[in-house]
């Protein structure tokens, strides 16, 4: 039943669909406002997945905002914006709430988190103990991800982030999968876009697929990240040679 996870932080996202000017304009004309009513998340971690364009970003953004985070990253203590470029969607959703608060809780997304990072060392140097003690910019992107998952994210809290796996090898996406379970055994809610098959492999989540035609829950197996990563791992010279149409000859260097 949408919203009946009591336990969770945030029990569900509704549109307010009767206050929305035009389904024809940005950004309720993209796919995931145009098809969206309600959603119950999992009190552990939801999933949303799919292709691009489909406005899983623009959703989580929404997300955040409407729960007063920082649109480009942080927590909603972090005061700054470098460009005011996020959709006025958050004014349109109802977040659906649980009976608990969450202690603490972060907004975490690739591409601004260099932004992020400039504000913690020009503004709130005092703060960088909490990230481990070490300036975000002195790390790579992987590491600084990893630091803040480390250091920054604690028990009782909520965490919504925005495809992590682009700053993160393979290796360190297992980590992140290990580290999210232990957050979650600390009472932790996620709500997270990837398109990582490592990331979304984590058993138990709410997993949505947000195509151009609707939004539905899924299977991990079922999802096409799944199918195409297994099919790729499992058939690697003949998908190549299908892809690359028999090129598979390449000039000899001079």
């Amino acid at each position: 039943m949408p919203g009946g996870n009591f336990d969770a932080f945030i029990r569900a996202i509704a549109l307010k669909r009767d206050q929305v000017p035009s389904f024809r304009e940005y950004p309720f004309n993209i796919p995931v406002v145009r098809h969206l009513e309600e959603l119950a998340l999992d009190p552990r971690v939801t999933f949303f997945v799919g292709e691009n364009g489909t406005g899983k970003s623009t959703l989580l953004e929404a997300v955040a905002v409407a729960l007063r985070f920082n649109p480009e990253g942080g927590t909603m203590n972090f005061r700054f914006s470098t460009r005011d470029t996020h959709a006025p969607l958050h004014e349109f959703l109802r977040l659906v709430r649980g009976v608990r608060r969450p202690k603490g809780g972060f907004f975490l997304r690739a591409e601004s988190l260099y932004n992020a990072a400039t504000y913690l060392d020009t503004e709130v140097p005092e703060c960088l103990d909490s990230y481990g003690g070490v300036s975000l910019h002195q790390q790579s992107h992987g590491e600084s991800f990893m630091a803040i998952l480390t250091h920054r994210f604690g028990p009782n809290g909520l965490y919504i982030l925005d495809e992590p796996e682009a700053a993160l090898s393979p290796l360190r996406q297992l980590a992140l999968l290990s580290r999210l379970h232990e957050l979650v055994t600390q009472n932790c809610q996620f709500i997270i876009a990837t398109h990582s098959p490592i990331v979304m492999a984590y058993p138990h989540a709410a997993i949505y697929l947000l195509t151009q035609e609707g939004i539905h829950q899924t299977e991990y197996k079922e999802t096409e990240h799944y199918r195409v990563a297994r099919d790729f791992l499992n058939r690697t010279d003949s998908m190549l040679s299908e892809l690359l149409k028999g090129q598979m000859d390449f000039p000899k260097e001079s």
